[in-house]
C-alpha cells in the first residue's frame, strides 16, 4: 500500500475533512486534491503538504479516486471523468460518499462497470473520531477492501452495510451530529440561564456528552439503564427527564432521524 496514489475530486467541508485523516495515514505527496474551486484545492494541498490536481489528472493517475460532490453535481462530473476512467488500463477504485446516490447509479453515468466503495462518513473525521459506514459492489476485492480501511484508519471507527442499510445508517450518523450540536447549544443554554457563563455552559456541556458517550460504549450497559443510575427517587434529574419527555424530546429526535432518512432517499433519484 505504500506507493498507491490517493485522489479527491471535491473539497468540501466533507472532502477536506477526509484528505485531512488519509494525508495523515499515508505519505502525504501520494494524496492528490481536485476541487472546482481550483484556488481552494491549492490552499488546502498545500495546508496539509499534498499535490494539488484537477479532475482529470485525478482521474487519469489515482489507485483510490474520492468522489466528494454532491449528488446534484454528480453526473455532471462523472460525464467529465468517465472518458478518462475508461481509458485507463490500469486498476482502481472509486469511493463515493454522495447521500442517497447508489453504486449502480455511478457505474450508469460512467457506462461501464468499476469497483465502488460507497461511504457514509461524518464531520468528526476531521478529529480521528468519525463514525464511517461504507458499502463495497461486486468488483471490489479483498486486496482494494483491505487498503481502503488501512488509509481510512486514522478517520475513527469503519462499520460495513449492506447498501439497502446505508442511508438509514447515515440518517444516524451522518446527520447525528447536527443535532447533538443543536442539543449541546441548548443544554448550554439552559446552563446560561440558570446564571452560569457562556464559556464555562458549554464547556460542561461538551464534556458531558463526551463522557456520556464513552460511558455508554465502553460499559455495554443499555443507556436506559445508564440514564435511570442518573436518576434519584424524587431528585433533579428525573425532573428535568420529565420536562423533556413533556416536551416530545425522544419523539422528536426519532422523527428528526427519520425525516432525514426520507430526504436521503430523495436525493439519490
Amino acid at each position: 500500500m505504500q506507493n498507491i496514489k490517493i485522489g479527491f475530486i471535491g473539497i468540501g467541508n466533507m472532502g477536506g475533512a477526509l484528505a485531512a485523516a488519509v494525508s495523515r495515514a499515508v505519505d502525504n505527496k501520494n494524496v492528490f486534491l481536485a476541487d472546482k474551486n481550483a484556488e481552494k484545492a491549492f490552499d488546502l494541498a498545500k495546508k496539509l503538504g499534498c499535490v494539488f490536481a484537477d479532475n482529470k489528472s485525478v482521474a487519469s493517475s489515482c489507485d483510490y479516486i474520492f468522489l466528494g460532490v454532491k449528488p446534484q453535481m454528480m453526473s455532471e462530473m462523472l460525464e467529465e471523468i468517465a472518458p478518462v476512467l475508461s481509458s485507463r488500463t490500469n486498476k482502481f477504485t472509486l469511493i463515493t460518499m454522495a447521500a442517497g446516490v447508489k453504486t449502480e447509479r455511478i457505474s450508469s453515468i460512467l457506462g461501464k462497470e468499476y469497483p465502488i466503495i460507497r461511504i457514509m462518513p461524518n464531520t468528526a473525521v476531521e478529529v480521528g473520531e468519525g463514525m464511517v459506514l461504507y458499502t463495497v459492489n461486486e468488483y471490489v476485492g479483498t486486496e482494494a477492501e483491505n487498503d481502503f480501511l488501512s488509509f481510512m484508519n486514522m478517520t475513527g471507527k469503519l462499520d460495513k452495510l449492506p447498501e439497502s442499510l446505508i442511508d438509514a445508517g447515515s440518517a444516524v450518523s451522518g446527520c447525528g451530529p447536527a443535532f447533538v450540536y443543536m442539543f449541546i447549544e441548548a443544554l448550554a443554554d439552559g446552563g446560561v440561564k440558570c446564571g452560569l457563563p457562556r464559556a464555562s455552559a458549554v464547556k460542561y456541556a461538551e464534556q458531558t456528552l463526551i463522557g456520556a458517550a464513552r460511558l455508554a460504549m465502553e460499559s455495554g450497559r443499555h443507556p436506559e439503564e445508564l440514564k435511570d443510575a442518573v436518576c434519584s427517587p424524587a431528585g433533579s434529574t428525573i425532573e428535568g427527564c420529565f420536562e423533556l419527555e413533556k416536551g416530545g424530546f425522544r419523539a422528536a429526535v426519532i422523527e428528526a432521524v427519520s425525516k432525514s432518512f426520507y430526504r436521503t432517499k430523495e436525493l439519490g433519484k
